[in-house]
């Protein structure tokens, strides 16, 4: 049997990450949040209701906690983290702290383990998004080994890219130092049930179902990649499985879709799925900031493990709007 640590398990990947690592019934689980930001709601109290399946809450910014912890994993999942653009804002000092300590301590931990686990640990493409200012332009698409810059540390938005871009250095030399298997993956627009309320997508469904008209769209032009929260968990999956993975220096790697979409486009999908339209759009400039086309180089991903997506994002936007059509309330 299989045993895995997941830590932030509530959250919008937690949690789909543990729905889809308990079809395989080897897998033995032990799930930890602190539910600050994450909610024990009825569907992820039928995952921890499960068999072989353990739910810890606890704050992982205390170091003492990590001393209950089993000695016997073989792999981790390290996605607690504070994120959402508003809380870059408001509580810079606390993502910085949560974030870095969090980390700092798993490694801690692992490093005085007599079996170490294999270690993910999920950074963010918000790492690199200095580069772009710094230089004027990226790649596009953009490979796993760009610059990574902060833009402005005055900025509290790079409170959140800071701690992810300082975590990769904290994972690549502690994994170097200690002589055990991890990787970096980089997670690119992932989407569907339960993904919170201010990204795009749920944020553009909040308003179909509010039916919003006219309905205000920022950067209209501007392009991204989405990429289904099924296929981003599967992705994952098999990158910690792969032996590919095991070597050094560790891997970092995208995870995302290639099929490049206008915001635009993007919403006039989003409204057939809803079946309502606004009588007006009203288009507005990008939020200041926000770049232009992001689109991810994902041929590691494709050349490690093979991956493919599965979903097609209309079949993925029905399913998300069937969500938030439930719980559009905050």
């Amino acid at each position: 049997m299989k045993k895995i640590l997941i830590t932030g398990a509530a959250g919008f990947i937690g949690y789909h990450l543990t729905k889809h690592l308990l079809t395989e019934e080897e897998n033995s689980l032990v799930l930890v949040d602190n539910l600050q930001r994450g909610k024990m709601d009825k569907n992820f109290e039928a995952l921890v209701t499960q068999d072989h399946v353990k739910f810890v809450q606890a704050d992982l910014t205390e170091q003492e906690f990590y001393q209950s912890l089993d000695k016997d994993f073989d792999q981790v999942y390290h996605l607690a983290a504070v994120n959402g653009t508003r809380l870059f804002y408001e509580i810079p000092h606390e993502v910085l702290r949560i974030n870095t300590l969090t980390l700092v301590y798993i490694l801690e931990w692992i490093k005085n383990l007599e079996k170490k686990p294999k270690l993910c640990f999920t950074s963010s493409n918000e790492a690199y998004a200095g580069g772009l200012i710094a230089y004027n332009k990226l790649p596009i698409p953009t490979p796993e080994d760009v610059p990574l810059v902060v833009e402005d540390t005055y900025n509290p938005r790079w409170s959140y890219g800071g701690s992810k871009l300082v975590g990769e250095l904290f994972v690549i030399n502690y994994a170097k130092a200690y002589d055990f298997s991890a990787l970096i993956v980089r997670p690119h627009n992932f989407y569907g049930p339960r993904a919170g309320y201010d990204h795009v997508i749920p944020e553009f469904f909040l308003r179909i179902v509010d039916q919003v008209d006219p309905f205000p769209i920022y950067g209209s032009d501007d392009t991204r990649t989405f990429c289904y929260i099924d296929d981003a968990v599967r992705a994952m999956e098999m990158l910690v499985n792969s032996e590919k993975t095991n070597k050094q220096p560790i891997e970092t790697v995208h995870i995302g879709d290639f099929k490049e979409i206008k915001i635009l486009e993007l919403l006039d999908i989003m409204f057939r799925v809803a079946g309502w339209k606004p009588s007006e759009i009203e288009k507005k400039e990008g939020k200041q900031g926000s770049v232009k086309r992001r689109l991810a180089d994902v041929s590691k991903l494709q050349s490690l493990v093979n991956w493919q997506p599965e979903v097609l994002l209309g079949e993925g936007l029905k399913q998300t709007y069937e969500w938030y059509k439930e719980h559009s309330k905050k």
